[in-house]
């Protein structure tokens, strides 16, 4: 049945194809029609996905030649800076899931926290959130769930050995009361709990995300708009930059979040939640001893893990001072344009990092046993695994976003829509970011495939609530940091400059043509 709707959809979109622009044509705005096709069949494939995501993402090669925007223009979108930030940024991220390091940092992290209730949840939502950061939601979510599932399973084992009667340790979520009776209620509250951990998993590696330029793919969308829409931009949406506007706003997110989530699945008794009590070490003993195991099992840190490290550490450190803003970065010391701007991207100091991570050998070299031969060991990274782990759908994706940015602007599309969109300069600034912010948020609830939402309806409506509010939560949360913390740090508080240059020549003609024009 699927395949009938997909066929259907694929027959009806391509009988559109010649007909569609011939409708929406104007004599005066030919261009500005087709490129407004070109969107909307673009949006509409990839809403029903009856073609691969990527596989869209190309039909602009194809569109944009028809209004006189050259393919050559259009092919240069599929590898612009953002997507090579992207890829160097994705170099790190399989390293660090490559040697293990990401588990080696989750399970730290959550012996020092704690496994109390509420402390569980935090300290995996505090994990997934840091590590979501630099590594892709995906991995980070694929590697913490089944963590957080190995703890809940030692925790309800250990809780029904104790009802049996042995004298294991348990991590009961409910005081004691008659066993007969309580029986249910715990197997009920355990579920809630599992829910509960399951959920904050998830919901804090979408948050995490959004913290760095590299931890989510809208963020470098973003990057890629503004750099190609206002070239003059002075790069205002810089790593730097991004992090002093997302950190906080990732920050507030996440704890708001995890007061909810408690809220809702563990209930209001936070005595109970942060475990105090008589009960309170033998509640913690058995989510610690698996913790504890796993832990060990990973062994000493290896000179790969090390070396990974290191490497990631520089990598953060050359981002945040390349151009900062604030005060002059080795960018703009080292590698100056005529204007004073850091010659070197992001980018460039990704792919440089990720080129070093082919070179340096995963192991201190050493002979082996013939001493007439050296064996050198392998590198942090080899192409192999860099092939299997990159998810090389995700630049085309990128690219097709660009060409569709490009396309707007040179068809004039961008242009006549601002001029549609002119009577909103009445209103206030915080009401269109907030409009935006709900309109956006939620339009990506509406976007996933038909097969999926069907699928998975019974599950998402067990979790609608949860997510609605999160969803308010995210809304207002990114409307206060728009119009508070944003302000100083993208100079909110005047029109910048480089922003008129898309919009005041156009005006500034026309204006000419009407002072100089006698009356008549």
């Amino acid at each position: 049945a699927w395949d009938q709707i997909t066929c259907s959809t694929i027959s009806s979109s391509m009988a559109l194809l010649p007909t569609l622009p011939t409708a929406l044509l104007l004599p005066s705005h030919p261009q500005e029609a087709y490129c407004a096709y070109s969107i909307i069949l673009m949006a509409l494939f990839w809403c029903t996905e009856a073609l691969p995501l990527p596989v869209t993402a190309l039909f602009p090669i194809i569109l944009y030649p028809m209004m006189a925007v050259p393919a050559c223009q259009v092919c240069i979108e599929y590898f612009k800076d953002s997507n090579i930030l992207f890829v160097g940024g994705l170099l790190m991220a399989i390293a660090v899931e490559h040697w293990n390091l990401h588990k080696r940092i989750a399970l730290r992290v959550l012996l020092i926290i704690g496994v109390r209730p509420a402390l569980l949840l935090l300290g995996f939502m505090l994990v997934t959130a840091f590590l979501s950061m630099w590594i892709s939601n995906t991995a980070t979510t694929a590697m913490m769930v089944p963590i957080a599932h190995a703890v809940l399973e030692q925790l309800h084992n250990t809780s029904k050995d104790v009802e049996e009667g042995s004298d294991n340790p348990t991590f009961e979520l409910q005081e004691g009361s008659p066993q007969k009776d309580s029986t249910v209620w715990q197997k009920r509250e355990q579920l809630r709990f599992s829910q509960g951990m399951s959920l904050c998993v998830c919901y804090s590696a979408s948050i995490g995300g959004i913290a760095t330029l590299t931890g989510t793919t809208p963020n470098l969308v973003l990057q890629g708009q503004v750099n190609a829409l206002f070239p003059q931009n002075g790069n205002v949406v810089n790593f730097a930059s991004w992090f002093g506007f997302a950190f906080p706003t990732m920050a507030i997110l996440l704890l708001l979040s995890w007061l909810w989530l408690q809220i809702l699945f563990l209930g209001f008794n936070f005595r109970k939640n942060f475990g105090f009590g008589g009960q309170a070490k033998e509640r913690e003993q058995a989510a610690f001893h698996v913790i504890q195991t796993e832990h060990k099992r990973l062994g000493p840190m290896t000179f790969a893990e090390k070396a990974v490290s290191v490497l990631f550490i520089i990598l953060v450190v050359l981002w945040f001072t390349r151009e900062p803003g604030f005060f002059l970065g080795w960018g703009n010391l080292a590698f100056p344009d005529k204007d004073g701007n850091s010659m070197a991207s992001d980018g460039t100091v990704a792919i440089f990092i990720g080129i070093i991570l082919f070179l340096v050998p995963s192991k201190i070299p050493g002979l082996t046993q013939d001493p007439r031969r050296l064996k050198a060991p392998p590198a942090l990274l080899n192409w192999k695994t860099v092939n299997e782990k990159m998810p090389w759908n995700i630049v085309l994706l990128l690219g097709g976003g660009f060409a569709l940015a490009k396309g707007s602007e040179k068809s004039g599309l961008s242009e006549w829509l601002g001029d549609k969109l002119t009577p909103l300069q009445n209103v206030p600034s915080p009401a269109i970011a907030f409009i935006l912010c709900l309109l956006i948020a939620t339009f990506t609830e509406c976007t996933s495939n038909v097969a999926t939402t069907t699928l998975f309806l019974p599950i998402l409506a067990s979790m609608a609530r949860t997510g609605f509010l999160l969803n308010i939560i995210g809304v207002l949360v990114i409307t206060l940091a728009i119009n508070s913390w944003s302000f100083p740090i993208f100079n909110l508080h005047t029109f910048p400059s480089w922003a008129y240059s898309n919009t005041t020549t156009n005006c500034m003609a026309i204006q000419t043509n009407i002072t100089t024009t006698p009356s008549p």
